[in-house]
């Protein structure tokens, strides 16, 4: 597997396993949420180059980091109904996401109330700013999504929600895997 997007035993991080040559054109720049939204629609379309990091292995997320440079960050995850990366944010990044097959879940926290919730089906993508905080998890086995980063992801915060509605925030690696943290 190359760069693993899980700590453990099993996993190790090495370089991306994309070249540029692979990839839709790169500004050579930071890149807005809209312009994100355009590029990972592209790539999402070019199947031939990213389906052979495609895997799915029940109890286990896989997920793999196809590229990274100064100013993006893209991975491939797959996805099964037990997965769930809990709450977090993308630090100073903005974000696109495409769903490449099945589905993916998205909520959205709301204060006072329950989280906004959406499910994004193949074919489908969308965009965020910095300022997003979501969680996402599969709607159908078997499912995959890629997601690209502009600036590349450093940290991100994972975040605990209690049952009085505190949220508490813990800032973690772009390379640790997301889990839902207790309250």
């Amino acid at each position: 597997m190359t760069l693993a997007a899980a700590e453990g035993p099993d996993r190790a991080i090495v370089a991306g396993a994309l070249v540029p040559a692979e990839l839709p054109a790169l500004p050579g720049r930071v890149m807005s949420a809209d312009e994100l939204l355009v590029w990972v629609r592209e790539l999402a379309d070019r199947a031939s180059v990213w389906q052979r990091y495609v895997a799915h292995q029940a109890g286990t997320r896989h997920y793999v980091s196809l590229y990274r440079d100064a100013d993006v960050d893209v991975w491939l995850l797959c996805w099964n109904l037990e997965d769930d990366t809990g709450w977090h944010d993308h630090d100073l990044s903005s974000g696109a996401v495409a769903v490449t097959r099945g589905a993916v879940r998205e909520s959205r926290p709301r204060l006072g109330g329950d989280p906004a919730e959406r499910v994004v089906a193949e074919g489908r993508a969308f965009a965020f700013g910095p300022d997003h905080i979501h969680r996402m998890g599969g709607s159908v086995d078997g499912s995959v999504s890629i997601h690209v980063y502009s600036p590349p992801l450093w940290r991100m915060g994972q975040y605990a929600i209690a049952a009085d509605g505190e949220m508490r925030r813990v800032s973690v690696s772009y390379a640790e895997e997301l889990r839902p943290l207790d309250a």
